[in-house]
This record gives C-alpha cells, structure tokens and sequence, in this order.
C-alpha cells in the first residue's frame, strides 16, 4: 500500500503543514512496519530528510513513537496504539484475545502480521522487553515469526542476506530447505539461540477465513525454559491463533 505524499500547498498556515506532516510520518511508520528509519520515512512521505528527523523525535517525545532498542528505527508507540479504542470490533478483540493468553503463560506473547510480506508486529507483549526487533523483522530466516512467513512464500526460500547471528543461526540453503518443509508440514517454527544466544521463540500461523497466512502469533522466552514441544503450550498457542483475524494483503499465501 503507497503512503501519501504530503501536499503542503493543500492547507494554510504553518502549524496546520506541520500537523499534515506529522500524520503522515506516523502512516509511514505504520506501512513501513517496526525498525522503520528516518530515511525510509522521509522518501515514503516525500518530506525532507531534516523536517522528518525533527517531527519524529518529537512524536518519540510525545509518544506516538518508539525507538526501537538498537536505536536503529522507529516503531508505533503507546499514545498510538491507544488509538485501538476507536477502531473496528475485531482489530480491538485480537489485543484481548491475545492477553487472555498472556495471563496463561510466563512467556512474552507477540502478534505480528505479514502485511505485504513484510513482518509487522502489531502487539507486542508489555511485560517482556524484546531485544534484536530490527533483526526479526528484516532477517527472517533467523527468527521464528519470520520462518513462518518464509515457508509460506510463493518463492520458496529465496534470500538476499543469511546473516548468521550467533553459531546456531540456520544459514545454509540445504539445511534451511529442510527447515521450510518441516514447517509447512507440522505448522510451527521455532528459534533457538538464531538470534541471541539464551532466548527461544515458537510461533503458529494465523490463517484468513480462506487459509492464507496472514500472519503469526509467537512466544518468546529464555532457552532451557521455553520447550518448543510443549504440547499444553502449542494447543494454547493454536487455539488463540484460531481466534485471532488479521486481514490478508496480496503479497502472502
């Protein structure tokens, strides 16, 4: 989906220019995905490279946005998210969906979409903080939220940068096909030490109401503590998937 360029000529006045500009930074953002930089942004929305550093930092300082934690981009923040209070039924019932999970496990729960094959967590667990998000986002043969999205890629297994992260990262082709096959047939993925050493993911696919992936609902925890064949955790994660409903955006299968 194209993010608007701003058109300052539309409105009169200087505060009305900035307030256009600042909306559409916050689209960006929002299209872009999490670990959006300032550059991204910028040509997104055609506002120019020092207006939109200055209008991001203050939308950090107010809120709206969030450094992520290398400090690399920016992400959708709290004042925005809070703006879920004004949107359809069902996008306001995945958060609580989502929740009630979290009050069942003692591990961090993320919500993530695959909107225009780009991953986008959209409901970030707030009791657990989530280190290395630039690379989950960007380096899906690494994580489990990405694999998934990765195994359900028309193209198959097609990457331009198997960045190895730590020693257990899966990087070879061969060895990364049969991790893809392995996913499609049993519906899970899984990260082990791939990105951090001492930290585990498993994530489940959600499904539209036609089969696609449409994204992925995913737990993340300490390595040794999070057993990825848990089979009361795995129910819990398929059963909250099957009810969570994110829409499908061509790019996905």
């Amino acid at each position: 989906m194209a993010v608007r360029t701003v058109r300052t000529s539309e409105v009169g006045g200087h505060e009305p220019r900035a307030v256009q500009k600042a909306l559409a930074l916050l689209e960006a953002v929002a299209h872009l995905g999490s670990g959006a930089t300032a550059k991204e942004v910028a040509h997104a929305t055609g506002i120019p490279p020092a207006t939109a550093y200055r209008l991001l930092n203050l939308l950090v300082a107010d809120g709206f946005l969030v450094r992520i934690e290398d400090l690399s981009g920016f992400a959708l923040g709290r004042r925005t998210r809070e703006l879920a209070t004004a949107a359809p039924a069902s996008e306001v019932d995945n958060h609580h969906i989502v929740d009630e999970l979290r009050a069942r496990i003692r591990f961090g729960v993320y919500l993530a979409s695959y909107e225009n094959d780009r991953i986008q967590l959209i409901d970030r667990d707030p009791d657990h903080e989530l280190s290395g998000e630039t690379a989950l986002v960007t380096h899906i043969h690494a994580s489990a939220i990405g694999k998934l999205l990765l195994a359900h890629r028309p193209d198959g297994t097609v990457l331009s940068d198997l960045r190895k992260f730590t020693a257990h990262t899966i990087v070879d082709l061969a060895e990364l096909a049969i991790e893809m096959s392995r996913i499609r047939t049993t519906d899970i993925a899984v990260e082990t030490n791939e990105i951090k050493v001492g930290r585990s993911s498993v994530a489940v696919p959600i499904r539209d109401d036609g089969g696609r992936v449409s994204g992925a609902l995913a737990v993340i925890g300490r390595t040794g503590r999070l057993v990825h064949d848990d089979p009361d955790l795995i129910g819990l994660l398929r059963s909250t998937a099957s009810q969570v409903r994110l829409a499908y955006v061509r790019g996905n299968t």
